[in-house]
């Protein structure tokens, strides 16, 4: 069984979908949970997410760069960045201000999205399925969380492909994120910690995710 992600309009429009038209609508808790799950010998992990504060990735790239970015930010915050959904409930805006339209509510906390843009109290973030919406920058946090994509990510015990399995990540299972080194990712779901490969989690990459 694997978590799904839909959004709830009238019952039935995808979150995709929602987007594009700009219609109100709701994420559906039935997709990302404010929980991590893992596959370890057949059977299913659940727990929830720490709450202790997350490394940056050790990937970033040369600190003048990340200076002159931070320095044309109100934050004073690279972007892109990755923060996480603060809340269980987040309003997402067409517009930095709550006089803009609501496209949709993310009901996912924990979820990483990535900041592409910020004014001095919102952030546009794109989320893993592409979605782009305005929030407002106190329902967002700093911590890191990664989020398993498909085919479910085989944890290892060491950053190296031939390492012992020792779990594995499935699809939209969230998971936190301690550091990143050429190409792997060390993550941890409760008592479970390992390496995953960087492409095999969304919020790995420094790179733009949404155009």
């Amino acid at each position: 069984m694997t978590l799904g992600f839909r959004a709830a309009m009238n019952g039935s429009e995808q979150h995709g979908r929602l987007a594009r038209r700009g219609r109100e609508g709701t994420l559906s808790k039935a997709g990302w949970q404010g929980q991590a799950k893992a596959w370890l010998a057949g059977s299913s992990l659940r727990a929830m997410l720490s709450g202790a504060a997350l490394a940056a990735l050790a990937c970033a790239g040369p600190a003048a760069s990340a200076d002159k970015a931070a320095r044309a930010t109100p934050s004073g915050l690279p972007v892109p960045r990755y923060v996480v959904l603060k809340f269980d409930t987040v309003n997402a805006r067409a517009g930095p201000g709550d006089d803009h339209r609501m496209l949709w509510v993310y009901k996912a906390r924990g979820l990483p999205v990535q900041v592409i843009a910020e004014t001095r109290e919102w952030r546009r973030v794109c989320d893993p399925r592409g979605g782009l919406a305005w929030v407002h920058g106190r329902t967002v946090d700093g911590k890191r969380n990664v989020l398993g994509a498909s085919p479910p990510a085989a944890i290892r015990s060491k950053a190296k492909p031939d390492a012992k399995v020792v779990a594995f990540l499935r699809p939209d299972a969230l998971a936190a994120l301690d550091e990143c080194k050429s190409g792997w990712c060390r993550i941890k779901v409760e008592r479970v910690s390992g390496w995953v490969s960087a492409a095999s989690v969304w919020g790995a990459t420094d790179k733009p995710q949404c155009r």
